[in-house]
């Protein structure tokens, strides 16, 4: 890797789930420690899984990495250090205020916000105090802060004490309030951040559309608040090896036609081109073989017998899933995994038995139209949740409504208030709860956002809940009933979309355990796709099935009593015949191996 050569002090690495961020991550630390060079390795993922990656297990505090001299690892978990944040911010008020208002505090540090803000916290002491890694000569960073966090940290009133005080209810600015003794400490973070002299930025990327789309969004994002020292990891890219291999040569054309057509934000950043790895990337020496072209992985030994059966195609799902004639499908799961993909495949075969079908999304980076190629059926609505227009609504009826009494600085301050990114999540989160009562008359499709935006609705909905019982009259009636709808299963169904990868299958895991907390039992998993029932003759891709089918085994065996499997597509799933196509194409296939 070029940019390696003269690697900046801090590199931080983004990009969402299944892209290969955390192996990309741990291969660097593993060459830069081999180069003689101090390294710390840090995660502040709270699915982490650099204990699998590097093959120790791991604590808060830098741990040696065994067979990789020079290089300690640490997980940080922020859920631990949010409970900490949360009762440092509310126990010295234990025995001065009665229950109901220390509940109140409670509930307002118990969000999604107060989790990133406590992730921030962590690294924090190791990006913006140098004393605090003097002894390392490279720190790198597992999961960089979000532009949803620096937007945050960015709005003066986080050092105010206005938000402690704000009983309007319409952010989740509160987390903030116990940050201002560490005001120095955040700003020279972010300051560390946005100098290229001393920090890179990270892009972890797919060569496939979306993913580009996605990374592009985040550069983009990130660019206007100042963190413009990017470089670009195109990890993945395939060459076939098999001109009569059909499925290679499709994913080497598919590969080469996504780069074509790279993002407008993206085509200026320095970037680096990873290869396709024949297995999971498990272990130092598959860590080394990724950054070194002069080492040869040795592709995994088969985990799991050799009579090994697939699970049964997602059309297996539609009789189930059509039986009531309406309700709520929500298709959850990190980005890059193909919840719109899944989405608009259901939602197309639901409208093509007759039924009334609304597909939408609540996901910024989602475009269900174009999944389904601008092609009509007379029973099909498809339409997204704009996040801006919903936010612009809410904003002016907060004006009008908790700003009607105040004067001019309360007008002021709660104008600002609304400028949090957390007003965007509230706003959407109403649309969402109008989307799902919809599902009561129809069926309701819904490609959901990546799982922190995901569970921070579903916060949301807990909190409205609770807040519900006190001032119902004060809530409308979408909002009143949007919990009991979410945990109603004869009305509604999660399926969990996931890749038979080791992150996306970990991080489903984590997002149903979150689900079941609110009491919402997910339906099925959808493993997407899958090479496993391919007949592939290249020897990587090959490999490749073989490292599949023990997470297909994991899931079936221990997160899910119903999973279905859709195979990688040769042409993009796109457009209502390819759509047809995802919903049976795993029965009719036979393996090579």
């Amino acid at each position: 890797m070029e940019f390696l050569s003269h690697p900046t002090r801090n590199l931080f690495f983004t990009g969402k789930g299944g892209v290969g961020k955390t192996s990309l991550a741990c291969a660097i630390a593993v060459s830069l420690a081999d180069g003689g060079q101090r390294v710390l390795l840090v995660s502040t993922d709270p699915a982490s899984n650099l204990d699998e990656v590097l093959g120790v297990k791991l604590t808060n505090h830098p741990t040696p990495v065994p067979h990789a001299p020079r290089l300690l690892a640490m997980n940080l978990d922020p859920e631990v250090s949010a409970a900490a944040y949360r009762e440092r911010m509310v126990g010295p008020y234990r025995e001065q205020l009665p229950p109901a208002a220390i509940a109140s505090m409670e509930e307002q540090f118990s969000g999604s916000c107060t989790l990133e803000i406590a992730a921030f916290d962590e690294f924090s002491q190791l990006l913006g105090d140098p004393q605090a890694t003097a002894e390392f000569d490279h720190v790198l960073f597992d999961t960089a802060p979000t532009g949803h966090t620096l937007r945050l940290l960015s709005l003066p009133s986080a050092w105010s004490g206005f938000m402690a005080n704000n009983t309007t209810g319409t952010s989740c600015l509160g987390p903030l309030a116990g940050l201002e003794a560490q005001q120095r400490l955040y700003q020279d973070t972010v300051k560390a951040l946005c100098d290229p002299a001393t920090t890179t930025l990270v892009l972890v990327t797919r060569p496939d559309v979306t993913a580009f789309r996605e990374a592009a969004r985040t550069s983009h994002e990130l660019s206007n608040l100042g963190v413009r020292n990017q470089h670009l990891i195109v990890n993945g890219v395939f060459q076939a090896t098999d001109s009569d291999d059909q499925i290679a040569v499709a994913m080497e054309r598919r590969g080469q036609q996504a780069l074509a057509t790279l993002p407008t934000e993206l085509v200026n950043l320095s970037r680096t081109i990873v290869s396709l790895s024949a297995n999971g990337v498990l272990g130092i020496e598959a860590l080394r073989a990724l950054i070194r072209a002069d080492v040869v992985s040795t592709p995994d030994e088969e985990r799991i017998a050799e009579s090994f059966e697939w699970p049964p195609s997602l059309g297996s799902l539609l009789d189930d899933l059509a039986a009531p004639g309406h309700g709520v499908i929500l298709t959850m799961g990190k980005g890059g995994v193909g919840k719109t993909t899944i989405a608009a495949a259901v939602a197309v075969a639901l409208a093509q038995r007759g039924y009334r079908v609304h597909l939408t999304t609540t996901d910024p980076a989602a475009h269900v139209a174009a999944a389904v190629a601008g092609e009509s059926l007379p029973t099909l609505q498809v339409s997204r949740i704009d996040p801006h227009s919903e936010t612009q609504q809410y904003t002016a009826e907060v004006m009008q409504t908790a700003g009607a009494g105040l004067d001019e600085q309360g007008r002021s301050l709660l104008a600002e208030d609304l400028r949090s990114p957390c007003t965007e999540e509230i706003a959407v989160f109403r649309a969402f709860a109008d989307a799902v009562a919809a599902g009561v008359n129809q069926f309701v499709v819904l490609d959901t956002a990546p799982t922190g935006h995901t569970i921070l609705l579903l916060d949301a909905a807990l909190a409205y809940h609770r807040e519900v019982m006190r001032q119902s009259s004060q809530m409308p009636e979408s909002v009143q009933q949007l919990l009991p709808r979410l945990r109603d299963p004869a009305l509604t169904r999660v399926l969990i979309v996931t890749l038979p990868e080791a992150t996306p299958v970990h991080e489903a895991a984590q997002l149903q355990r979150d689900l079941r907390r609110a009491e919402i039992e997910p339906f099925a998993w959808v493993i997407n796709q899958s090479l496993t029932p391919l007949a592939i003759r290249d020897p990587l891709l090959n490999s490749r099935q073989r490292h599949e089918r023990a997470f297909i085994h994991e899931v079936e065996t221990e997160h899910s009593s119903r999973t279905v499997l859709v195979p990688w597509q040769p042409e993009p799933p796109v457009g209502v015949t390819h759509l047809q196509e995802l919903m049976s194409s795993a029965e009719h296939l036979t393996p090579t191996i």
